[in-house]
């Protein structure tokens, strides 16, 4: 069984649109006080270039873990 971890970082631009950066295998465990910083920065230094629009907030961080197994 292979495991995958994901960090995913969540905005929504000036233009109402969602959007997402994926983070592969973060640092374990993750810090919260160092996503909420990363989350604040991005916003505040826009820095990012996107068609949706600038990114006006964030809307959180997750993380997602999946478990695939083959069958045959």
């Amino acid at each position: 069984m292979a495991s995958k971890v994901v960090l995913q970082l969540g905005f929504t631009t000036d233009q109402g649109k969602s959007v997402h950066f994926n983070i592969a295998n973060p640092k374990q465990p993750v810090d919260s006080t160092a996503v909420a910083t990363a989350l604040s920065t991005i916003v505040a230094k826009n820095i990012f270039a996107l068609p949706q629009g600038t990114i006006a907030k964030s809307t959180g961080a997750i993380q997602v873990s999946t478990d695939t197994t083959t069958i045959s």
